[in-house]
């Protein structure tokens, strides 16, 4: 771990519950669980993108308030391309109705736009494709290998739910953002599961995802204390996996920093270079009075 940052807005507030972040221009857009707007940050500025449209009127959803049940929960940011242009994907968690939205952010004018769709029938297919039972789908990580979308499901060992993952071709998922063809008809293929073990009885799931050069990925993981693959819980560790394929090559846990664990919950690739990846992650703390952490983060890889 290279350094840690807390994510605040320009104007001071802070950026909540970071679960996925992606290269977008000359920065990185992180999308949030909690809310329906992202956050842009480039340099040391960090500016707002609307991703979703308020819901009851509210672009800020939790547990305090009794507002979680509506929140779009996206857990995904993707680095794709479109036309030859680099844009991100926001998918959302697939664990209620309401999280079965994805989002196609660009630039037009070097500022950021959105296409944003219902995906419920897709969702609907990856569920059966991976055999989630219904309420226990979770779709926490995506990462691009070349035409095709790696999208992966946290999995949960107390109740025998593997971390998983669904191949969908790129095309065909952006097709279906912009209203080109149905949401039902983007074929689902490459059903792969992993087995990332445990630490101290709890096993470790997957939460996001990055492919390599070299066709390898890193995945990020949270050994999370829950009976289920949707529920919070405390997180006792987490840590790196590397692998090739659905074989896990390695799994190295991530250090404490300020004496406690830190839940990645995104991960993007900054470079590779000389057998050594550098990687920006992001943090979800759980607690919607405390900034998102970013880590800078330095692997090497065998």
């Amino acid at each position: 771990m290279e350094g840690t940052a807390e994510l605040r807005f320009d104007d001071g507030t802070p950026v909540t519950a970071a679960s996925g972040v992606a290269p977008l221009g000359d920065g990185w857009l992180v999308v949030s669980d909690d809310a329906t707007i992202g956050a842009w940050r480039r340099g040391d500025s960090v500016l707002p993108v609307r991703l979703l449209p308020p819901v009851q009127g509210l672009d800020r959803f939790g547990s305090a308030d009794g507002t979680k049940h509506l929140k779009p929960d996206l857990e995904v940011a993707c680095a794709v391309g479109v036309d030859g242009a680099p844009a991100v994907l926001a998918l959302g968690s697939g664990s209620s109705p309401r999280r079965m939205q994805g989002v196609l952010v660009r630039l037009a004018a070097g500022a950021p736009v959105t296409a944003a769709a219902d995906l419920t029938p897709l969702y609907r297919r990856v569920a059966e494709a991976l055999g989630a039972a219904p309420g226990h789908l979770n779709l926490e990580g995506g990462s691009r290998h070349g035409d095709t979308v790696r999208w992966f499901q946290r999995g949960n060992l107390a109740a025998g739910v593997p971390s998983a993952s669904v191949d969908l071709p790129l095309d065909a998922l952006v097709a279906a953002l912009l209203g080109e063809v149905a949401a039902a008809a983007v074929p689902i293929g490459g059903v792969q599961r992993y087995a990332l073990g445990e630490v101290g009885g709890v096993g470790l799931a997957v939460t996001d995802a990055v492919a390599l050069p070299d066709g390898r990925t890193l995945l990020s993981a949270a050994a999370e204390d829950t009976p289920n693959a949707v529920d919070d819980g405390p997180v006792v560790a987490t840590a790196l996996a590397l692998l090739d394929g659905d074989r896990v090559l390695d799994v190295v846990p991530l250090p404490r920093a300020g004496g406690r664990v830190h839940k990645v919950e995104g991960l993007a690739l900054r470079s590779v270079a000389a057998g050594e990846a550098r990687l920006v992650a992001v943090v979800d703390g759980d607690d919607p009075a405390v900034p998102s952490t970013e880590l800078d983060l330095r692997v090497l890889l065998g």
